[in-house]
């Protein structure tokens, strides 16, 4: 599975999210699911998914999917 793909399912299964959101558009409090709380939420799941540990700057950067996806990429996390 591709690193977008598997990126996005993690943000669809925590973030509880439907069909009709654009996950790849997405950003931070765009919806009410991704407030602070969300946002840490969504920062356990994705250190979890592809076991990276993200330090405070990159979780306070971290203001959509694009960002998520781009930081990951530049972490060395692959396919």
């Amino acid at each position: 599975m591709a690193l977008s793909d598997r990126l996005r399912a993690v943000f669809v299964d925590t973030l509880e999210l439907g069909d009709d959101v654009d996950v790849e558009k997405l950003q931070y409090r765009d919806i009410e699911q991704w407030d602070s709380l969300g946002h840490m939420t969504l920062v356990g799941a994705i250190e979890d998914e592809f076991g990276v540990q993200l330090d405070t700057e990159q979780v306070i950067d971290m203001s959509s999917f694009k960002v998520a996806l781009d930081m990951l990429s530049g972490m060395g996390v692959h396919d």
